[in-house]
């Protein structure tokens, strides 16, 4: 039975991508997301190539999500490789001009899900089993319009190193920080974004993000834990 990888907010984007990616290399894939059609789409696209890949739908910000896809995996009895929380949203608004329940929504989505993940799951990861937390350069540099956005993502970096040291050395913990990359999110993001230009002079494709998330969840990354890595064209160099 082929190792199985979560991934959340994986009907489309990136998450998408490195579902594509890591069923390509082996692995089964959950395909984890609120958008039900997209979500189908995505997995049963993976299926016609003869992957192993399943939708389920969640909300990743609801803890009875989190918990009812826990005792359906240990139903399955699967072999639980990894966890992707990879969901994220971006509301881009000037701090003085935040309402409270969008500062709320993207810490519910960017943080508080992969907390709700790993507590859901990493009890269920085999030995040797991998995290991968999709925080963002936002997180490492400030920017206009992004107060929200980049606060989440940076609460992100921090739950990654308590979890790796608390995890270890049964399950590692890493967390990615991907810049300039072209998906839907990012698609109303204004000119002098946190992401609108690297010194490569162009965006990252999502499935350039993808082989990193391999890296991490794979035995080649065996020695890899509590690490922040940024994928951004240089970005963050410049």
């Amino acid at each position: 039975m082929a190792p199985t990888v979560v991934i959340t907010g994986a009907a489309r984007g990136q998450g998408a991508a490195h579902a594509e990616f890591l069923v390509d290399r082996g692995y089964a894939v959950i395909v984890a997301d609120v958008r039900d059609g997209e979500g189908e789409s995505t997995a049963r696209r993976l299926r016609d190539r003869g992957a192993s890949a399943t939708f389920r739908r969640l909300d990743v910000t609801l803890e009875a999500d989190w918990s009812a896809l826990a005792a359906e995996l240990r139903a399955d009895d699967a072999p639980l490789r990894g966890l992707v929380n990879n969901a994220g949203v971006l509301r881009h608004r000037a701090i003085a001009q935040t309402p409270l329940d969008e500062w709320e929504l993207q810490f519910a989505v960017n943080a508080r899900s992969a907390f709700l993940g790993i507590r859901a799951l990493a009890p269920l990861l085999a030995e040797g089993g991998s995290i991968v937390n999709v925080s963002s350069t936002a997180a490492l540099v400030g920017s206009s319009g992004y107060a929200a956005y980049s606060a989440s993502k940076a609460a992100l970096l921090g739950l990654t190193r308590v979890a790796a040291v608390e995890l270890a050395p049964r399950v590692r913990v890493n967390a990615i920080c991907p810049g300039g990359v072209a998906t839907a999110m990012n698609d109303d993001e204004p000119a002098g974004g946190s992401s609108s230009s690297t010194p490569l002079r162009r965006r990252a494709r999502v499935d350039e993000i993808s082989p990193l998330v391999a890296y991490l969840i794979g035995d080649d990354a065996a020695f890899v834990t509590g690490s922040v890595m940024t994928i951004d064209g240089g970005l963050t160099a410049a």
